[in-house]
């Protein structure tokens, strides 16, 4: 499915995120952010990983499972909606998941390949839809929003993320 969503396909508060993609070809959008991921963890240490730039910020660690965590539940909602299930689905607090999942006592590495993998699965359920699925809307944390929006916000996300995690993170760890 090629295009952005239409304004009336998700709540308003996701433009942020659908507005930092710039390409039309969401599949390959996801596809290429995996790969600059994978590219900019790799780059970094552990001791990175648990760089936090203020006090009671994420670890990058951290930032990197919170990515993953909202990936699966943003990927579950959207085969939800596009295999027509109509029931309403529930938010999430997401420093409650940061807090429960315990990414900061796990290797950088462990949690980039999580992440990775992840995103593999989610660019193959994307790539399986037909045009029909892409179009349909389900309503998620009191919100009407479509498969495409769903798959425009996944990527928003992670680009928000990682422009953090090189503006606030990597430009701010003291290099020996």
């Amino acid at each position: 499915m090629s295009g952005k969503p239409e304004p009336t396909e998700y709540a308003a508060f996701y433009e942020t995120y659908i507005a930092l993609v710039p390409q039309t070809d969401i599949v390959s959008a996801l596809e290429a952010q995996r790969l600059q991921m994978t590219q900019l963890l790799t780059a970094c240490s552990e001791r990175d990983g648990n760089f936090r730039y203020a006090p009671e910020k994420w670890t990058m660690k951290e930032v990197i499972g919170h990515l993953t965590d909202c990936e699966r539940i943003f990927t579950y909602r959207a085969l939800r909606i596009a295999r027509g299930d109509l029931t309403p689905l529930a938010g999430f607090e997401q420093d409650d998941y940061v807090r429960a999942a315990g990414y900061a006592r796990r290797q950088l590495r462990e949690v980039a390949e999580e992440f990775a993998t992840v995103r593999i699965a989610t660019v193959a359920f994307y790539r399986s839809l037909d045009e029909e699925a892409w179009v349909r809307r389900g309503v998620a944390n009191k919100n009407e929003v479509s498969v495409r929006a769903l798959a425009f916000i996944t990527a928003g996300h992670e680009l928000h993320h990682r422009r953090l995690l090189e503006e606030r993170y990597l430009a701010a760890i003291p290099r020996a």
